[in-house]
């Protein structure tokens, strides 16, 4: 039996709660920094991309979208208001940090 200590590995997730968000102008800005797309063509097919990917998880799809990775829900409860609270897992690919540019 090995006396050697073992070393947890360290893991490149990152924390809880760092604060920081993208919020949607900002990520049609990026976006349209990486392509040739005009605002006034990005903005309602993203949009309807959004919508259609909330709609497959909503109704209990798994949604694989390369290079993001596959989601499906975990846990998803309604609230009074109408709204839904999805709990999601995302399995990301091996080259998921090679960002298409």
């Amino acid at each position: 039996m090995s006396t050697e200590p073992t070393t947890p590995k360290e893991t490149s997730a990152p924390a809880e709660d760092s604060g920081e968000m993208i919020k949607k102008p900002e990520f049609l800005e990026r976006v349209m920094a990486r392509t040739d797309v005009k605002k006034r063509d990005a903005k309602p097919a993203i949009e309807t991309a959004f919508a259609v990917l909330v709609e497959a998880l909503a109704d209990g799809e798994d949604v694989n979208l390369p290079p993001l990775g596959k989601l499906r829900v975990v846990r998803s409860k309604d609230l009074e208001s109408g709204a839904q609270v999805m709990t999601l897992k995302l399995r990301t690919p091996k080259n998921a940090t090679k960002a298409v540019k």
